[in-house]
């Protein structure tokens, strides 16, 4: 085996990939795929969300997804109703397991959230929702986005 050609492959910052989908108030950039690394079974990459913004209800089908906060505050709705909520800060990790209903909201009008997101394929599964978020109205108009934290991405 060349372990050299086909051995650990380090992405460096300014290697990241940001020709992938975009969504309005969300920058994202992939970093492991098989086009950048090889990578068979796993999805990595950054995203940044803008203050005030939140996706819709979703789910990713099968697909197992994990953030890691690194600034900001995010805030996450799951359930049939999205009846239960949480929030993250920077250090923090998050396990979205398959199929159960979500929302991402970041927490702060004034910052934003940069996130590492991994998921476990490459297959762009965003299955958006009919569920009405139970945020409160009252809030800021806030830019509501599809897929959110967990982009469609391809190879």
């Amino acid at each position: 085996m060349d372990w050299k050609a086909h051995g650990i492959r380090i992405v460096r910052a300014g290697e990241l990939d940001t020709n992938t989908p975009q969504t309005p108030g969300m920058t994202r950039a992939a970093a492991i795929t098989h086009a950048t690394a090889g990578a068979q079974k796993l999805w990595a990459g950054t995203v940044v969300v803008e203050p005030d913004a939140k996706t819709g209800a979703h789910h990713h089908g099968e697909l197992e997804t994990v953030l890691y906060i690194v600034k900001g505050r995010a805030r996450f709705r799951w359930g049939e109703k999205l009846e239960y909520v949480d929030e993250a800060g920077p250090g923090d990790f998050i396990y979205v397991p398959p199929f159960v209903p979500h929302q991402e909201i970041n927490a702060r009008r004034e910052l934003p959230v940069e996130a590492v997101v991994v998921r476990s394929g490459q297959e762009p599964i965003v299955v958006n929702l009919d569920i009405e978020s139970p945020e409160a109205q009252s809030q800021a108009p806030q830019n509501q986005t599809p897929g959110g934290f967990h982009p469609p991405h391809g190879r």
